[in-house]
């Protein structure tokens, strides 16, 4: 987008509350020194929330901001307008009027994208401007996926199969399997439908007859092809040769890391080897760095509750803690909380293990404990470069509680995780660690206890009528029943599961003179809970009925993912 007429896109962008004159003098800072334009810093950086940029952007342009969700594409824009072009440019064809074809884009003033259009088409091009992911998935819908892959897994395997290993492998031969055509091939495919099945995690376990592989989608694992045996060693050596691993050792487990590119994202693969008694297993963890950088506001806090964590973080020191099990979405509730006080004005800067994603203004280290760079060696360090905020990825052992506990209470403010089932735990779990209550009750300013829950796939929703014993498994009267509930009936956009995406559940317990004072007569963490619920603190369980009723998530699901006692 060109750089015109930013003056009054910043006017709408403040008068409207999109962003804040601190963030927008950070990406006017930006666009100065690297160019571009300013809506698209403001949306790539996570400083504000695309739709809303875009409509003020359409605003000041006088073009419409359309929702493609809402749209019937007409048939005969998809035909005019190539699948190539339409992908590289990433434009959605909508409907055609006389010899006008009017496209969805998310950069309107892109002049040379409008003339190519208009060459290909030959036709006159009227912009409406929508939202890149829902141009992106528009585009799959309709034209398919930009991924082009040769051949199906099947077509894959079968040729695989006409060329079986022999029975005596070395690791010469192995590493000539896994770079053959047909074996690239293969991985691409896993890969590349796993990215575009939103998936988390891809797992290759090796049972005794066969290879399973599966893909975690929304914190769930599904089966979704089983590869002959004869392809496990050539198959996992491929993806330990991306990795950079050692192929040869296979009685070790083994960590690496390498890059896929998908469309227009780079896609980051954790991998983790471990010998198992039928063979090597695989987990590839994806991080995709796009899809990080979000606000607060984005990730499922309820207005209310999303005002006292604002409250929190607008602490000038203390520690703030994340608890939940893994998988629950801390990483990303931290790296939200950082994106939100990331400010050239203030220091950050974050030990973690490992670091997943990179973070622009913050100095991020890894933990690396063969060089002696442990949590809490690395956060001393931390402390002597004149730090704001600091941000360590878990606390995992007493003296890395002691050292955060300690860098709280002298003028830093602290971000950690810890795995607690609920809010009021993490506090008896800081004591138990060795840590003085005196100085837990001191030093901490809230802790945040969360979960994820899916949500109900927007494409089949339907109404739902729930059992008497479900409402009271989630301690809801039967006989004061007054809600409308949802469930997804399952179709082709949630693969019939009736659950599309995920979003947060949060209790959030802000510490104040009552709990202080509890803490400091070592209470227990039934005490603090009931405590913190006299003085406002809303459950996991009650978090997740308010999105129950609002229809974003099922009654199963908030069961499935809290405890009973909350």
């Amino acid at each position: 987008m060109l750089k015109k007429n930013d003056d009054k896109l910043e006017s709408l962008l403040l008068e409207k509350g999109v962003t804040t004159p601190e963030r927008l003098e950070q990406a006017r800072r930006e666009q100065q020194k690297n160019g571009g334009s300013l809506a698209t810093i403001l949306i790539d950086n996570g400083m504000a929330r695309a739709e809303e940029v875009l409509t003020c952007l359409a605003e000041q342009l006088e073009l419409p901001y359309v929702e493609l969700n809402d749209y019937s594409i007409d048939a005969r824009a998809i035909e005019r307008l190539p699948k190539e072009i339409a992908w590289d440019c990433r434009v959605m064809p909508i409907f055609i009027i006389g010899n006008v074809m009017t496209v969805a884009t998310s950069n309107p003033e892109d002049v040379a994208m409008i003339d190519r259009l208009r060459r290909a088409t030959r036709m006159e091009i009227e912009p409406v401007i929508s939202t890149a992911e829902e141009i992106i998935a528009a585009l799959e819908s309709h034209y398919g996926s930009n991924v082009v892959l040769d051949n199906s897994i099947d077509e894959v395997i079968q040729e695989l199969e006409e060329d079986e290993p022999e029975q005596e492998e070395t690791p010469e031969k192995i590493r000539e399997l896994a770079e053959d055509a047909p074996v690239i091939k293969l991985v691409n495919l896993i890969i590349g439908q796993a990215i575009k099945d939103g998936a988390s995690d891809i797992h290759i376990g090796p049972e005794e007859d066969r290879l399973m592989v599966r893909y975690r989608v929304d914190g769930v694992l599904r089966e979704v092809f089983s590869p002959p045996k004869s392809l496990q060693a050539a198959l996992i050596s491929r993806i330990k040769i991306l990795s950079e691993l050692d192929i040869a050792e296979t009685r070790a487990p083994q960590d690496g890391r390498f890059q896929a590119r998908f469309e227009d994202k780079t896609i980051d693969l954790r991998v983790s080897t471990l010998p198992t008694v039928y063979g090597e297993n695989i987990v590839m963890r994806l991080l995709d760095k796009s899809s990080l950088m979000i606000n607060l506001e984005d990730i499922g806090l309820e207005k209310d509750v999303l005002g006292q964590l604002h409250e929190i973080l607008a602490s000038s020191y203390g520690i703030i803690l994340v608890t939940g099990p893994t998988g629950s979405g801390k990483t990303t509730t931290l790296y939200s909380c950082l994106n939100t006080m990331n400010t050239p004005e203030k220091n950050i800067i974050t030990i973690e293990d490992p670091v997943e994603y990179r973070l622009k203004l913050i100095r991020q280290a890894q933990v690396n404990p063969k060089a002696g760079l442990t949590f809490s060696a690395g956060l001393r360090s931390i402390l002597r470069q004149d730090p704001d905020v600091v941000m360590v990825g878990e606390i995992r052992d007493s003296e890395t509680a002691k050292v955060a506990v300690e860098a709280a209470l002298t003028g830093h403010l602290v971000l950690s995780t810890l795995h607690t089932n609920d809010a009021p735990g993490a506090i008896t779990r800081l004591i138990e660690m060795g840590v003085e209550p005196f100085l837990v009750a001191s030093a901490t300013v809230g802790v945040i206890a969360q979960r994820l829950v899916r949500k109900i796939c927007p494409k089949c929703r339907a109404p739902f009528e729930p059992s008497d014993d479900l409402l009271r498994g989630i301690g809801v009267a039967p006989a004061g029943k007054k809600w409308q509930f949802y469930k997804g009936a399952g179709c082709s956009h949630c693969r019939g599961t009736g659950y599309r995406g995920r979003v947060g559940i949060y209790e959030i317990m802000r510490m104040n003179e009552q709990l202080r004072s509890l803490c400091l007569q070592n209470a227990s963490s039934d005490a603090l809970k009931k405590m913190a619920l006299q003085t406002g603190m809303r459950t996991l369980r009650q978090d997740g009925f308010l999105k129950v009723v609002k229809g974003i998530t099922t009654i199963e699901e908030v069961i499935r993912a809290t405890n009973v006692e909350t």
